[in-house]
């Protein structure tokens, strides 16, 4: 499995910077499913900090947060600490789920799957080897919900990528474009119901519309792209805001590449039945 960052000192900083934007989208997703929410199990595969598994804490009977990483399982259960609902945490990894075969109502993997990849090959090993464990674990009937941000929106989502172009590039590069990761779901027995973009939300939040923001290192640590970048890189895109905020162009140069993300939005999430 690559590893994008040390996700263990990740989790102290995760939340500061992070919302779980679209679990509206997922809750509306499993209440339309083929049994009562209130009957399913859902795994949250790929955790992290535990945002959408405390958002979603009551929606589905039963809910699982896995992760491999300890630090994030921890911060995972001191969110979820007095929420209602079933909620337990396993350590594990996604690409050998310690659960039985179609033992699952529902998984959902929640900006994770670029996680698995390290950009060399393009057939995309870690998202098959996930969403073919999603599969097994599933039964035939089971919601896949699949939260992700497309190339495009990745280019044109992000007003700040355009700092780091290198980075970009090979976080493009462990994005499966959308056709592929059609093409896998389908050749894993999965039919997709739902495309779903929510064109108003940010990933980071408030946050994401302070242009200072690039400065600091905690704000850095909200999105994992800045992990990508090689500290020449990072020095280099400071220095430009740095600039850009001594000339009095900053703002403008925010919403001038921001312009085109009300359009595409940052996420897409992607609803599929098991077959």
């Amino acid at each position: 499995m690559s590893t994008i960052e040390r996700y263990d000192e990740a989790a102290a900083h995760y939340d500061r910077t992070r919302v779980p934007i679209g679990s509206e989208v997922i809750r509306d997703a499993l209440r339309s499913a083929d049994r009562p929410a209130s009957e399913m199990t859902l795994l949250d595969a790929g955790c992290g900090t535990g945002a959408y598994s405390a958002a979603l804490a009551g929606v589905p009977g039963r809910l699982i947060g896995l992760d491999r990483s300890a630090g994030m399982l921890s911060a995972a259960r001191a969110k979820i600490e007095g929420r209602q609902g079933r909620v337990g945490f396993l350590r594990g990894d996604l690409l050998g789920l310690p659960l039985a075969a179609a033992s699952l109502d529902a998984v959902m993997f929640n900006q994770v799957l670029h996680h698995l990849e390290d950009g060399r090959d393009g057939s995309y090993p870690g998202h098959a080897a996930a969403l073919a464990e999603a599969a097994r674990v599933l039964r035939p009937g089971g919601r896949l919900l699949l939260n992700v941000c497309t190339q495009e929106q990745l280019r044109k989502g992000f007003w700040f990528y355009g700092l780091i172009p290198q980075a970009l590039e090979r976080t493009l590069a462990r994005c499966a474009p959308e056709d592929r990761l059609r093409g896998l779901l389908a050749a894993l027995g999965f039919a997709v119901l739902d495309r779903v973009v929510p064109l108003d939300a940010v990933l980071q939040g408030e946050a994401y519309f302070d242009a200072r923001g690039p400065l600091r290192p905690e704000w850095r640590r909200g999105d994992s792209i800045w992990a990508l970048a090689r500290p020449g890189e990072t020095r280099a895109a400071v220095e430009r805001v740095k600039a850009l905020e001594r000339r009095g162009e900053l703002e403008h140069f925010m919403k001038e590449r921001d312009r085109a993300r009300p359009a595409v939005g940052q996420v897409s999430f992607f609803v599929a039945r098991r077959i």
